[in-house]
């Protein structure tokens, strides 16, 4: 099978989040200061472990079907979904409100090629699925260390 310009474009979208998030958590892991310290920069390392297994399944994915990932940084820079994150050292309440924002950046941008992918290959949007529920799953976990047990569980603090 070859994908379509489409379906390839639709994982470069994914590819450039995941990578972007990766380096993201990696700002975040060097600059992280304050209560929770070790917690936190640890949990950091399990998600950036996490978007660099995604976006590695991705751009095979892509090799597979005969379309040409891009990851460098000239193209991952002007081509992600995520904002930028902020220079210098961040504050570890700060960092799970930046951290959760992006995580969920990343899944909203898988949710919003999903059924483009899953229409002309299944077996992508197989990958789209576990990667969304991974990073959900960190993306509560890490927002988890700033909620207050009053907060009703369906409004995430951030």
């Amino acid at each position: 099978m070859k994908a379509s310009p489409t379906l390839a474009s639709n994982l470069q979208m994914v590819l450039t989040d995941l990578i972007e998030l990766h380096l993201q958590g990696k700002q975040a892991h060097w600059n992280l200061v304050g209560t929770n310290f070790r917690d936190l920069h640890l949990q950091l390392d399990e998600i950036i472990a996490a978007a660099r297994l995604f976006a590695d399944q991705a751009a095979e994915r892509m090799r597979a079907l005969h379309a040409l990932p891009d990851g460098r940084s000239s193209t991952v820079s002007s081509g992600n979904r995520l904002d930028e994150f902020p220079e210098g050292l961040t504050s570890t309440e700060d960092t799970v409100k930046l951290i959760t924002a992006r995580l969920e950046r990343t899944v909203q941008t898988m949710r919003d090629v999903h059924d483009e992918v899953d229409e002309e290959d299944p077996t992508s949007a197989d990958l789209l699925h576990a990667a969304i529920e991974r990073l959900e799953q960190l993306a509560w976990m890490v927002n988890a260390e700033t909620m207050s047990p009053t907060v009703a569980v369906t409004e995430p603090s951030s």
